[in-house]
């Protein structure tokens, strides 16, 4: 192939995001469960932690976490929030270790079981949205344990039966961005 056919394919990057992560940050995409139907999904450096497809996912708050200065998963869990107990999320909120990458999407219901312990858990990781989260939202946040800052990475849609996109539920929340490695 000569050099000017090569050059109209687009450059592909991480996580298929639309630009290359600086040196020291590291790439991630990810969406929000679509209804009760296609589950959420969460890529980081390449790397799909968790998808319909890996069969990981689950209805609630599905959370992956990334060691901060290598990218590396820890440990994938998802709690449902549905029909299922807080007190699990809880426990698991309060291990999590500094400088641990924390994502998480919804899906189905993230909300209903949500008590003030776990949204003050999740708030302390950099989320704003969490107080606000309610029955059947669509929600993904990426975060950290340890950061002193509000999260840049968060998109929230309301459940509203006016704009929803689907019968009950808002449309899908994707998002993608470059996170900044753990420096010591």
């Amino acid at each position: 192939m000569d050099a000017a056919a090569r050059s109209t394919k687009p450059p592909r990057y991480k996580c298929g995001i639309s630009k290359s992560c600086p040196e020291k940050h590291f790439a991630f995409k990810m969406s929000s469960g679509a209804a009760n139907v296609v589950g959420p999904k969460i890529c980081v450096e390449d790397n799909v932690l968790m998808s319909g497809v890996k069969n990981n996912v689950g209805r609630g708050i599905n959370i992956a976490l990334v060691n901060g200065k290598t990218g590396e998963l820890l440990d994938t869990k998802f709690y449902d929030m549905w029909g299922g107990d807080v007190a699990p999320l809880i426990e698991f909120l309060k291990t999590i270790q500094d400088g641990t990458i924390v994502l998480m999407a919804t899906y189905d219901d993230g909300a209903t079981k949500l008590n003030e312990e776990a949204r003050k858990l999740i708030a302390e990781l950099g989320s704003t949205s969490v107080t606000n989260l309610g029955f059947r939202d669509n929600w993904v946040f990426c975060g950290g344990k340890g950061i002193k800052t509000k999260s840049p990475f968060e998109q929230h849609i309301k459940n509203n039966k006016d704009t929803n996109k689907y019968e009950g539920w808002p449309e899908v929340v994707e998002m993608e961005g470059c996170i900044p490695q753990k420096q010591d």
